[in-house]
């Protein structure tokens, strides 16, 4: 294991020696996962995902074993909200996790750009929610995705955070006793190397090869929603500034706190750590950009991204988007319709502007132009932070897709009356009452003329993909204004 560190750290250093910006993150030596090895076998790729996973015609799935010996760090110094922290190596152990890579058959469709997604354990199963936001604008620019088994609990079980019905008997068991045939050789020696592993499978990733199956990549972006964005909260602030492999942060539904460095063999208490006083932002020193999307549920409630906002500066946007929820219709599927969370889950098009988001992303890394800058959320005066809203219940401020500004339902992170926690995080969708449609409509046409209006606007201030207009079209809903004026008139 020792003599394999050794030749990654020389090729390390001699691709930065061959580079022409050696600034560029991803080129400094260090250690490197070793992907050589394939996870083949048993019944197949598993995640936790609302879709299948079978890759698209045109596209492969590869699993691989990544292995070396990762660190985890502590703190030097403060460990303050500024996020300016110092972290160094502790202990050192060996891993084994699984790293799946989705790419094009074809090298020559590939667009250079690496997202690497930290999956998502909260569930108490590996989930890919960002590749479920993003999956169109990662398949029709030709991106190659990849993602890493970096926490405890997905590989080897443990607590589960947020209870989903229907994932009874896999949930906590981790990928060794979901299918030992495939995944019992992995090993992972706790959440404080979760970092470090996945900072050695970004350096990997930068090293090509048969992984990316001859594509050669431009730039690699780390990426991860919630629990997972938390994490890349740690990871941004104290491990990219002492080891930076990534190009860029897609940050997707971050609450107030980080992930914790925690001791060998343990796994990150993220209920305890929002409860604790330290409120980081993103440190503003480093070269990488991050962009930062953040659903209207996440800004209050159990997230509480409000504590941790944040001016858009050089390397730092923030987009909080109104009229939706942590997690949605969309994102969570089938399953939308079997919750009872006392009111419809949020049907919000939070994924048609995230979309936009990941491509003003790589237009940042690789051209250096920002994204647009948008309205925060506004609150209300109080103790707590609460959001403020127009009449109808909707809120007022933030990033403003088609369907809440010429509404014809209620899109709310406000989520409904069942208090379980999965339920805290959907949101909810509320018809608007009759007699009001009534008030804002003349009839359909005019509807789908605001409406229509507000596409092209949204469009044009570069908050959506003109490749996205039919799917933000869907949102709108003149059935119910045509049947609000039919009745009328009868």
């Amino acid at each position: 294991m020792a003599r394999n560190w050794l030749l990654h750290l020389v090729l390390g250093a001699a691709v930065l020696a061959s580079c022409g910006d050696g600034g560029q993150p991803g080129f400094a030596p260090g250690p490197v996962a070793d992907l050589s090895e394939r996870l083949e076998g048993g019944a197949g790729v598993f995640l936790g995902a609302s879709e299948p996973i079978v890759a698209p015609e045109g596209w492969e799935d590869t699993e691989y074993v990544a292995s070396g010996i990762a660190s985890d760090y502590e703190v030097v110094g403060e460990f303050g909200d500024d996020g300016l922290w110092t972290f160094q190596p502790r202990n050192e152990a060996p891993y084994r996790t699984r790293v799946l890579v989705r790419r094009p058959v074809d090298p020559g469709r590939c667009s250079g750009v690496v997202l690497v997604e930290w999956l998502n354990v909260s569930g108490g199963v590996d989930a890919n929610p960002d590749y479920s936001t993003l999956r169109e604008e990662i398949l029709r620019q030709g991106h190659i995705y990849v993602a890493v088994s970096a926490q405890r609990i997905g590989v080897e079980g443990g607590p589960v955070l947020v209870g989903v019905p229907g994932s009874q008997g896999l949930a906590g068991k981790g990928l060794k006793r979901i299918d030992p045939e495939r995944y019992g050789s992995l090993s992972l020696p706790g959440d404080g190397f979760s970092f470090s592993i996945f900072g050695q499978v970004g350096r990997a990733i930068w090293r090509g090869g048969a992984p990316l199956g001859g594509c050669r990549p431009e730039m690699v972006l780390a990426v991860g929603e919630s629990q997972s964005a938390i994490a890349l909260t740690t990871f941004y602030n104290g491990v990219q500034a002492l080891d930076p492999v990534f190009s860029g942060f897609f940050v997707h539904s971050r609450g107030n706190t980080t992930l914790p460095l925690v001791e060998p063999g343990e796994s990150a208490d993220l209920a305890g750590s929002i409860g604790r006083a330290l409120r980081p932002v993103f440190r503003g020193d480093l070269r990488a950009p991050v962009f930062d999307l953040q659903a209207e549920g996440d800004i209050t409630g159990i997230l509480g991204s409000s504590g941790v906002r944040q001016a858009d500066g050089p390397t730092f946007a923030l987009w909080e988007v109104a009229g939706t929820a942590h997690a949605d219709r969309r994102l969570i599927g089938p399953l939308a319709d079997v919750l009872d969370c006392g009111a419809p889950v949020n049907d919000g098009p939070l994924h048609v502007v995230a979309k936009a988001g990941l491509r003003h992303l790589v237009s940042w890394v690789r051209d250096g132009e920002s994204p647009p800058p948008t309205p925060r959320i506004e609150l209300a005066p109080g103790p707590a932070p609460t959001i403020r809203r127009d009449e109808d219940g909707i809120a007022v401020g933030g990033l403003r897709t088609p369907p809440v500004e010429v509404p014809a339902e209620v899109l709310s992170g406000e989520p409904g009356s069942n208090p379980d926690i999965i339920c805290l995080l959907l949101g909810s969708t509320v018809p608007l009452p009759e007699e009001r449609i009534a008030e804002l409509y003349t009839d359909r046409a005019d509807y789908l003329d605001r409406y229509g209006a507000a596409v092209q606007d949204a469009i044009d201030r570069g908050y959506i993909l003109e490749e996205d207009r039919r799917a933000i079209e869907a949102y709108a809903r003149p059935e119910r204004v045509a049947s609000v004026v039919g009745a009328g008139e009868r």
